[in-house]
């Protein structure tokens, strides 16, 4: 907003600006009303000093109700407003754009671990390209930590043991500075980072200059093969000898699933990570308990990849082969999660 002054760094996010708005919105109503109160209260202080009551005569014929009902009414529709201008720039914030690109985060005493879509993984960096909106599903391998961009004015806590999300879209080209703003440990001071927004013809340069990964998807279809979930999801090779014991992960993600004993859980990476972790949470209606857990057995990054390419099959594409390619599309797949 003003260079080199620190309470307002530069607006580099598509949400900056409504932030920024909001902010002077709300600290300019209440600077008003908080001047006002204190002038009336220094006005009446000394207009109805103490004096003897019989100069002021009867306040019996006062009529009030209109002073009341105007006092009510005027805050209450301030108030409602700064509630739906609140509303409408939280709703921005926390729901990213259909064709958000997605990266994954790993916190960790004390650096932060990013890889891109493409399998090309920073440590305390982040490149994004400038005009893309970038969603990161972040979790933590230890405490609870918080990702905070300041020239985006995004914000999200880091929690270990379940995601949490945050999207921003950068704006304009440049190096922003990336925090850890819950204190984790000795060394917290020292969990930072940097944001690199490039122009899009830049940042496809840095991916291809040297920078080497295999995209998550693919290198979860190889963990779906190399942990064996293709000895239960698969549910296009389920013959009498040898029949499905899960249900289907195909076009899963995003739907609503039935769990035994009633109710319903929507099939988001939360759903499919504790799946992974802790399958007898969620048992699908339908289906017996029988999914072992893989707590311990993978890494963070590795659970990203594996939620990822579970993330990627549509329906009516196959699940991983046993070598753990993932399949041809065009053949009923099964899975298990749950």
């Amino acid at each position: 907003m003003w260079p080199n002054f620190p309470l307002f760094p530069d607006a580099a996010s598509s949400v900056a600006r409504e932030v920024d708005a909001l902010y002077l919105g709300w600290l300019a109503i209440s600077l008003f009303f908080s001047l006002l109160i204190g002038a009336l209260i220094v006005v009446f202080f000394m207009k109805y000093r103490r004096r003897a009551w019989r100069r002021f005569g009867s306040t019996a014929d006062i009529k009030t109700l209109p002073v009341e009902v105007t006092w009510s009414v005027i805050p209450l529709v301030i108030a409602l407003s700064m509630f739906a201008w609140g509303a409408k720039v939280f709703f921005d914030q926390m729901r990213p754009p259909a064709d958000a690109v997605g990266f994954y985060g790993v916190a960790k005493q004390w650096m932060w671990k990013f890889q891109h879509p493409e399998g090309v993984r920073e440590i305390n960096a982040l490149h994004v390209p400038v005009g893309q909106p970038i969603q990161i599903t972040l979790t933590s391998e230890d405490v609870i930590h918080s990702l905070f961009i300041p020239a985006f004015r995004v914000k999200t806590d880091v929690l270990p043991g379940r995601y949490t999300t945050l999207w921003f879209e950068a704006t304009k080209p440049g190096e922003y500075h990336l925090f850890c703003t819950e204190y984790c440990g000795t060394e917290h001071s020292r969990m930072i980072g940097t944001v690199y927004a490039l122009a899009p013809e830049d940042y496809e340069t840095w991916l291809a200059t040297g920078r080497t990964g295999v995209p998550l998807r693919v290198s979860g279809g190889e963990l779906f093969g190399r942990f064996a979930c293709d000895t239960c999801h698969r549910m296009e090779r389920a013959t009498p000898e040898l029949p499905a014991r899960g249900p289907s992960l195909a076009g899963l993600f995003g739907t609503e699933v039935e769990l035994v004993g009633g109710g319903t859980v929507t099939a988001d990476e939360t759903y499919l990570r504790r799946s992974i972790l802790e399958p007898q949470a969620h048992v699908v209606a339908g289906w017996q308990p029988i999914m072992p857990t893989f707590k311990g057995q993978m890494s963070e990054e590795q659970l990203n990849a594996l939620v990822d390419y579970v993330k990627s099959l549509p329906a009516g594409t196959q699940t991983a082969d046993e070598d753990g390619a993932p399949g041809a599309a065009g053949e009923s797949p099964a899975s298990n999660a749950g």
